[in-house]
């Protein structure tokens, strides 16, 4: 518990504010409803891990979120070099008009451009990287987030929930971020 201000409160702050958005924040919390670990993800959050914890997964993720940190500044280093194995996709990709800037972590439809966290960028990036082929759940947590299998995957679901929002027309009839019953998911960047 904290003292003055509740946990979400302290997070808008963060979040809201240009001198310290981009400080990565990850939620130890009791609070276990989805609702909760959603909110604090579309507040900002780049993550979320419900007490008790187990240290070697609390240690596991802010490893995999320095890694993205790291990720984020070589990217916007001079030569643009991004981390290991991502080379092969530009610094800008677009799709059905929208735009995304991987080292601006900023993604654009039409006018309005929204600021990703780490780890949606992370997820978009990861599901882009292989458009057209369904991608598990397990892939994405040992893959993007440097996390075992076991791991709760609804964090997962609740990210895609996130990024439809974002890129969908009709988050509710996905064209782009498909699910695909059994597996995971799929990114079509041109549906028919």
């Amino acid at each position: 518990m904290m003292p003055d201000l509740n946990g979400e409160e302290v997070l808008k702050i963060i979040k809201g504010n240009p001198d310290t958005r981009d400080v990565s924040v990850v939620v130890l919390s009791a609070d276990t409803n989805t609702e909760m670990i959603s909110k604090c993800i579309e507040i900002g959050a780049d993550d979320y891990l419900p007490k008790p914890f187990n240290l070697k997964i609390l240690l596991a993720r802010l490893d995999s979120m320095l890694r993205r940190k790291s990720w984020a500044r070589n990217a916007n280093s001079e030569e643009g070099a991004a981390s290991e194995g991502e080379s092969d996709l530009p610094r800008v990709y677009a799709f059905s008009g929208k735009t995304i800037d991987f080292q601006g972590l900023k993604l654009q439809v039409g006018k309005k451009t929204m600021q990703l966290t780490l780890m949606e960028m992370e997820l978009l990036r990861y599901l882009i990287k292989r458009a057209g082929q369904p991608v598990s759940r397990k892939a994405i947590l040992e893959d993007v987030w440097n996390l075992r299998e076991d791991t709760d995957t609804r964090a997962i679901d609740n990210f895609i929930v996130r990024l439809r929002k974002y890129i969908e027309k009709e988050p509710s009839s996905p064209k782009h971020l498909l699910t695909v019953r059994g597996v995971g998911y799929e990114f079509v960047p041109n549906p028919k």
